[in-house]
Order: C-alpha cells, then sequence, then structure tokens
C-alpha cells in the first residue's frame, strides 16, 4: 500500500510540517511528502527551492499555474486534483480548512483517506493533541476528519493532565499571554498589550472552551476559565496558570510529576527570548516540541483544607506541540495500529530540561 501525505498550505505551520515530513519520511516509513501551494511569488522562491530540497513534491492548482511556477524554475510535480486522489493523508494547515472540506474533502474517495486540520477549523474533526486524548480514536478507529487544537489548548490540557492525573480537578484558571504575530510574518503587530474580552459565561475566552472540548473526548469534564491578552512580542506565548486539586503535595512533589510527563520541559529561563532561542538553536528544525515549558521559580504550591492550589508560568511552544500532533496523527492514520513502532522517532525531539 501506499503512504502519500499532500500538506495543503507554506505558512508557518505549513513550512516546518512539509520539512519535517520530508526529512523523516524515511524513518516513518512515508513514500511521497507532497505539498500545494496556490500562488508562485518570487520572494518564496527559496523556501519552495529548499522544500523541494528536502525531498517533498511540488503540487500547483492546475496546468496554468503550472506554467507560472515553471516560469520562476520550479520543478513542479503534479496539479492538486491529481495529488488529492494519490494522498492517504491530506494535512491542511491554512485558515480555510473547514471550506476545504466541504468543497473537496468530503467528495467520496475510492481510497481510505485522512484529514487534518488545524486549531483555527474548529469544528473540522475529532480535536487531538498527542498524549491526552489518543484513546479517542480506539473509539473512533476509522475517523476520517481530525482537529489538531492549538498551541495554548496543547500547553492548558498539558498543565491540567499532569497536576490531575487522578482526576482530582477542583478548578483551574488559566491567562493565556499571546504573543502578537510570528516572527515570520509581517502583519499583525501590536503596539502595546491589548487585552481580550470574556465573551463566554462560562469558559471566559475560547481557549478554555477549546480544553474542555478536547477532554470531553475523553470522558472528561474540567471546571476551567480563561482569560487572554496580546502582548507586543513576536516570541512566544505564555499561560499563568492556578490550579486547585483535591488532596494535598509538595511543591516538590509537583515538580517530580512535570519531570515525570515527557511532553513538559522545565527551565529556570525568565523570559521568552531565552526559551524562544533555546528552540531554535537545539530543537530539531529550529523547534520546541513539548506542549508546555513550565517556569520552575514561578511554582507556587500552598496547601488548605485537605486542597492543593499550584500556581505558576508555563511558555507555549506555539507550532511546536501541535505540528508534533500532526506528525503523529499523520503516523497512525498511515500505519493503523503499528503506528507505536514509530513513536521513538517523535520523541526525540521532546526536551526535559530547556
Amino acid at each position: 500500500m501506499s503512504k502519500n501525505v499532500l500538506i495543503v498550505g507554506t505558512g508557518t505551520i505549513g513550512e516546518p510540517l512539509i520539512g519535517l515530513l520530508a526529512v523523516l519520511k524515511k524513518d516513518l516509513d512515508i513514500d511521497d511528502v507532497a505539498f500545494y501551494k496556490r500562488t508562485p511569488l518570487i520572494n518564496e522562491f527559496a523556501k519552495v527551492e529548499s522544500l523541494c530540497k528536502k525531498g517533498a513534491k511540488l503540487i500547483v492548482q492546475d496546468d496554468n499555474n503550472r506554467k507560472l511556477f515553471q516560469h520562476l524554475g520550479h520543478r513542479v510535480s503534479d496539479t492538486f486534483e491529481n495529488a488529492l486522489k494519490k494522498a492517504d493523508v491530506v494535512i491542511d494547515c491554512t485558515p480555510a480548512g473547514n471550506k476545504m472540506k466541504e468543497d473537496y474533502y468530503s467528495a467520496p474517495s475510492k481510497k481510505k483517506q485522512v484529514f487534518i486540520a488545524q486549531g483555527s477549523e474548529k469544528g473540522f474533526g475529532i480535536p487531538y493533541a498527542y498524549g491526552i486524548n489518543d484513546a479517542v480514536f480506539d473509539k473512533n478507529p476509522d475517523c476520517k476528519f481530525i482537529q489538531v487544537v492549538s498551541c495554548n489548548t496543547h500547553n492548558i490540557a498539558c498543565l491540567i493532565d499532569t497536576f490531575t492525573g487522578n482526576d482530582n480537578l477542583i478548578s483551574g484558571d488559566f491567562t493565556c499571554m499571546r504573543r502578537a504575530n510570528d516572527v515570520s510574518q509581517d502583519g499583525g503587530y501590536i503596539a502595546s498589550p491589548t487585552v481580550g474580552v470574556h465573551k463566554d459565561a462560562e469558559f471566559g475566552t475560547h481557549h478554555a472552551e477549546d480544553v474542555y472540548d478536547l477532554l470531553k473526548t475523553v470522558g472528561k469534564a474540567p471546571n476551567i476559565f480563561s482569560s487572554a491578552l496580546k502582548v507586543n512580542s513576536q516570541y512566544m506565548h505564555m499561560v499563568r496558570f492556578n490550579v486547585v486539586i483535591e488532596g494535598e503535595i509538595t511543591r516538590q512533589e509537583v515538580i517530580e510529576g512535570l519531570l515525570l510527563n515527557p511532553f513538559v520541559a522545565l527551565t529556570h529561563k525568565d523570559s521568552s527570548n531565552q526559551v524562544f532561542s533555546f528552540g531554535r538553536d537545539h530543537g530539531f528544525y529550529g523547534r520546541t516540541y513539548n506542549q508546555a515549558v513550565v517556569h520552575v521559580p514561578s511554582l507556587h504550591v500552598s496547601r488548605a483544607n485537605g486542597n492543593t492550589r499550584i500556581v505558576g508560568f508555563s511558555f507555549t511552544p506555539q507550532d511546536g506541540n501541535s505540528l508534533l500532533s500532526s506528525v503523529v496523527a499523520t503516523i497512525r492514520a498511515l500505519h493503523e495500529h503499528k503506528y507505536r513502532q514509530y513513536l521513538p522517532t517523535v520523541d526525540q525531539t521532546l526536551f526535559e530540561w530547556i
């Protein structure tokens, strides 16, 4: 059987995902990695050529687009219609995943296909985060549509999962301090920190609601609330957490629990630029793939009336954690029950300390 992957989009998620899968395709037993780019742009010539040199194949809209890309000097492998038919897994990394599902992905196919979209595309399919709700696929082995949740959803869900392994959460309050835009983006920067509003009476912002929907897939219904603001930085998101759990544990026990979770990295670095730089210098493809990077000095643990309150800050490796979940969702779809034998290749990207 063929094992072909098509990535749609070459933006902040698509570009590194194409590179990751192209570089790792032999280790992950993938036959072909192709990527669809809609518009030929001279200022993105180098990006496209670099991805092709890594072993990915360029896919364009149609024969008219083929000529435009070839005019720039690109080697085009196929058109989107043909590539879509050949693909076993399609990973949509655009903000139009739900529209693409309506227009293309829901069409009948002669072969089994799995479609994966990213965090912004709520409702696309089963929400998923690697290591958080993998059990959902045991209940839905023929799942066709998957939504890899956002980076902050990964972070918050990971913290809840770590602190409340025995399902002893009483409440969780989270403030998401979001960076203005990605370092690769020119637009969307802000002049100063800007607060968000609580649009949802139960959850506050969509961040808590998204975590709730994720954990609901494995039978959990956490009592959580979130707030959000944007800061004038391009480096990383951060989450301030305030979690109350049943039972009394010490600060050292909290740290030991964090260390036991492979998806958590611990750090003594105080600033997001230092944490970001570590991933750039030491991470595979310049990324940090952990779901949360917990700042150890900020951890405050207090106990009262048989309960424990855990307060602190966690850096969010935006894109990195969702990239990892996208890769795992892909190898699950390609290799089914044998997918676990490929996880060591994925897990080696995780840090214990930053």
